[in-house]
């Protein structure tokens, strides 16, 4: 954690209220304080979730439910994203604001356009991640003007969710996770990441409903195209997690309360949504956990844990957990 952040955090620790008047401005935090209640409601009817693109391509996901809700990164054209988002009775206008995982361009690439659209939305991301923002040549400085500061590990509320940032390892700025919880239930999101950080693990062992990075497979990419320095690159503790990497973590982390696994990020040229599924599958299957397909057929309800690959260039199902 840099030392900003960690004065932050001190800060937070010793009072309660510094983040309400200080971290983020009364005009964004929270909606109001109906978020912080929501997120404690059992009113609330379960995460509403779907991601319109997954991989290097571009990359953002919805997460809310039928009033409203965030986007998660912001690299897919923004036609695409308020189309569907329409097409299952949610408008951009119930839509609160854009979380940033980190600054690669496969993230970020609308996020200005589709503020700069809907000016009721802001970025929420840390200060040292809008830094990286600014550090681009094609984004607008004015992007600042619609951030909103949050800091790792320090909650905040949003559109009825409790959320946390934390950190993770890849080789962009300030890269995070994100944990929310609203209504008893965890969704946790962690994306581009060489491996599972302590403290990333930390939040990714809570999850009812993970997203979890299954970028490459080891053969596919020790065999692949790829020159030496990217292999090593994608390989490395800043770039990306393997299929039994993620199956790994998911099964030696295995509780009662994990139902859904979504494997995202998959690679275009060193992966393929059947080979990411089957290593995950016969890893769960073999810590003797039955698992579903996520088709919601009525022989893959009852499963315990539902395996899921999120498309690189479509949209996926539409999810209401």
């Amino acid at each position: 954690m840099s030392k900003n952040n960690d004065i932050f955090r001190q800060r937070r620790l010793s009072d309660s209220r510094w983040i309400e008047k200080y971290a983020i401005g009364e005009l964004d935090f929270n909606d109001d304080k109906a978020s912080e209640e929501k997120a404690d409601s059992h009113q609330w009817a379960g995460f509403n979730f779907v991601s319109f693109g997954s991989g290097s391509s571009g990359n953002c996901a919805f997460l809310g439910n039928e009033n409203g809700g965030i986007l998660i990164d912001a690299g897919i054209d923004p036609e695409h994203v308020y189309r569907d988002l329409n097409a299952n009775g949610i408008n951009i206008a119930k839509v609160k604001g854009i979380l940033l995982t980190h600054d690669h361009a496969d993230h970020i690439r609308y996020a200005y356009k589709i503020v700069r659209e809907n000016k009721h939305m802001r970025i929420y991301c840390t200060p040292r991640l809008m830094g990286g923002l600014l550090r681009h040549h094609n984004v607008s400085r004015r992007i600042k003007d619609y951030q909103v500061s949050i800091f790792k590990e320090i909650p905040f509320f949003l559109a009825g969710m409790k959320i946390t940032a934390f950190d993770t390892s890849h080789d962009a700025i300030d890269n995070m996770g994100f944990c929310f919880e609203a209504g008893g239930q965890t969704f946790v999101v962690a994306t581009d990441m060489g491996i599972i950080t302590e403290r990333a693990s930390h939040y990714m062992c809570q999850a009812n409903f993970l997203m979890i990075e299954s970028n490459y497979d080891r053969t596919m990419l020790d065999t692949g195209s790829y020159p030496e320095y990217l292999k090593a690159r994608v390989r490395s503790e800043k770039g990306h997690l393997d299929n039994k990497a993620a199956a790994e973590f998911v099964v030696a982390n295995l509780h009662d309360g994990l139902k859904w696994v979504f494997l995202c990020h998959l690679s275009n040229d060193n992966n393929k949504p059947e080979i990411a599924i089957k290593e995950m599958t016969q890893a769960l299957q073999d810590a003797g956990k039955t698992v579903g397909d996520g088709s919601f057929a009525p022989e893959m309800r009852e499963r315990d844990v539902q395996v899921y690959a999120l498309p690189r260039y479509d949209t996926s199902d539409w999810f209401v957990l």
